[in-house]
């Protein structure tokens, strides 16, 4: 299994698969073809789809700058090996190729090429299953963030003051934005409104309120195109955050305990793309805000004082209740409804957090066969339920606004 650090991305919005993933291949590949004149960007499936509400094209100019890039749009052809793939040519000045690469954005901000198939990512872990760490850390007596630092080494620690600090960072940047998001929907932003009216109330709204302020204000900060951290994508980045922003609000948590939340919560979301899927295009949404709920939880039950056990019990919830969630974004646009998702999955990994320590650790369905079944579900979704915008909530916003 891969370092967790992979999990944790900062970067720009609104989409770690369309924005993130596609920037970083097109500069890779503009640092290998740089006899190029000019270049061409394909994009298929999913990755086409949606691309233009993604800012998938400005992203993939701006990495191919100053030299001129035609982006050519191809939803309906998809790729055998990932729905969200992308041809990327580089050519002379004739006009012809000189060199081109198949380029796959598998969620999170990570890609795949065809031309390098058979290299593996450099593994951080020999474990790869829940089942296996929950019994290794029981026997040895330490818990999940002890285990992740052992893995990833001394700096591990500084890694996640420094995600913790990012997430500190695009909250507080979208708690003091006003106006509107860009895009057709001519959305407002609601964040800083919330979190002015929320410190108003009594509790428990009071918390409630700034729970919803927080997660709400780096999800719009994503759909701005502001930076923001993938957890595990651009589009459920507001849910981690929210979880312990409430934690320092209501707890004065310390930063100590924020970095070993963090590190628990990344083990989650590593093992969940390892074994199932965080990108959208692939299972919907229960890779994204389900395995986002599922990390929150994780993070909140061992803030909470929870056991190994009964933090992979708020996990596996995540992961349990959020099964066949759809992914339909109007317009192509991570706005709705993406953008209040991460409020109410961050209410629920609060929930779940709580429940988990009612059940001391115990329950019938582990998180290993919750992955399992979440993998499964994605592959049986309709494609249009599947970050194309062609069905539910985006086809019937359109009918009705027709």
């Amino acid at each position: 299994m891969q370092s967790v650090r992979t999990i944790y991305r900062t970067g720009h919005g609104p989409s770690s698969s369309h924005t993130m993933g596609p920037r970083a291949a097109a500069e890779r590949f503009a640092g290998i073809t740089l006899e190029a004149e000019s270049y061409r960007a394909t994009l298929y499936g999913s990755l086409a789809a949606t691309g233009k509400g993604h800012l998938t094209d400005a992203a993939l100019i701006e990495a191919l700058s100053p030299k001129n890039a035609e982006i050519v749009w191809k939803p309906e052809i998809t790729m055998p090996r990932h729905p969200n793939a992308m041809m990327l040519e580089a050519l002379d000045g004739s006009g012809m190729v000189i060199s081109k690469q198949t380029v796959y954005s598998i969620g999170g901000g990570a890609v795949a090429c065809d031309d390098d198939p058979d290299i593996e990512p450099q593994q951080a872990y020999s474990l790869s299953k829940m089942s296996d760490i929950l019994g290794h850390v029981s026997k040895a007596g330490i818990s999940f963030s002890d285990f992740v630092y052992l893995n990833e080494g001394s700096s591990a620690r500084e890694y996640f003051y420094n995600v913790w600090t990012a997430m500190q960072q695009t909250v507080n940047r979208g708690l003091s934005a006003t106006g509107m998001l860009p895009g057709p929907l001519k959305l407002e932003r609601k964040a800083r409104s919330y979190y002015m009216m929320a410190l108003k109330q009594d509790q428990p709204l009071k918390e409630k309120g700034v729970l919803f302020a927080c997660a709400l204000a780096a999800a719009e900060e994503n759909a701005a195109g502001g930076r923001v951290t993938t957890a595990p994508t651009c589009g459920s980045s507001g849910v981690l955050p929210a979880v312990l922003f409430n934690f320092l609000f209501t707890r004065g948590t310390s930063d100590r305990k924020m970095e070993d939340a963090l590190a628990t919560a990344g083990l989650i979301g590593n093992l969940a793309r390892t074994n199932a899927s965080i990108s959208g295009a692939e299972v919907g949404c229960q890779g994204e805000i389900g395995v986002a709920c599922a990390m929150a939880a994780a993070a909140a039950a061992q803030i909470m004082g929870g056991s190994p056990a009964q933090i992979e019990t708020a996990a596996e919830m995540g992961i349990e209740h959020h099964l066949g969630l759809t992914c339909d974004p109007v317009c192509g646009l991570v706005q709705i409804p993406c953008i209040e998702r991460n409020a109410v999955a961050a209410g629920t990994a609060l929930d779940l957090a709580a429940l988990s320590l009612l059940s001391e650790g115990r329950h019938r369905v582990s998180f290993d066969k919750a992955l399992e079944t979440m993998l499964e579900t994605g592959r049986d979704i309709n494609p249009k339920y599947r970050e194309t915008a062609k069905g539910g909530l985006a086809e019937h916003f359109l009918q009705s606004s027709r």
